[in-house]
């Protein structure tokens, strides 16, 4: 088990195999799927398929999105992290995009802020990127705060999939500027 990162409440370390039963709980959740425009997965061998293409990401581009674990519960909390884009994305392309999913029983709590946060500084700090991106569907609340929250700015509204979206970008000298505050 390789830990990525560490914040005041979480570690936050590659996903396994053994996080079939907590991505299974992510990824079966309609709600959580919400705003996602794709479907829940009711098989857990498909989960498998997903942390295996997850842990391959690690492999081929040195990041991926990576499990959040509660320090006191030890419990599968979600996911958060980067994924290297490599695909065009609303004119983009070969750039880091910042993700979060969590398991509903987590929501409200700020974890989607702090992980992402922490995100953001290994992107800048370990990775060396000049910029980071997000994209959220332009109707889910909540993500749209936690990306404004920890420092991205709204660039545009654009379509995906026929679907409304919001373009986010933060830079190093932003999120210098960012971090220097408290977020939380």
């Amino acid at each position: 088990m390789k830990i990525i990162l560490e914040t005041e409440r979480f570690i936050i370390r590659e996903i396994l195999l053994t996080d079939v039963d907590g991505m299974y709980d992510l990824h079966s959740d309609p709600e959580v799927h919400k705003y996602l425009g794709n479907s829940t997965i009711t098989d857990k061998k498909k989960i498998v398929d997903v942390i295996n293409y997850v842990r391959r990401q690690y492999v081929d581009t040195g990041v991926g999105r990576w499990a959040i674990i509660d320090k006191n519960t030890n419990e599968f909390v979600g996911w958060t992290g980067l994924e290297l884009v490599t695909e065009e994305m609303n004119k983009h392309i070969n750039y880091y995009d910042l993700g979060y999913r969590l398991i509903k029983r987590y929501w409200g709590q700020g974890i989607a802020t702090e992980t992402a946060f922490a995100s953001l500084e290994y992107a800048f700090n370990k990775l060396n990127a000049d910029d980071v991106y997000a994209r959220v569907d332009c109707d889910n609340v909540g993500s749209n705060k936690v990306l404004t929250k920890v420092g991205l700015r709204f660039i545009e509204e654009f379509d995906l999939h026929g679907v409304k979206h919001n373009w986010y970008k933060i830079d190093k000298g932003e999120f210098k500027k960012t971090s220097s505050n408290t977020f939380i």
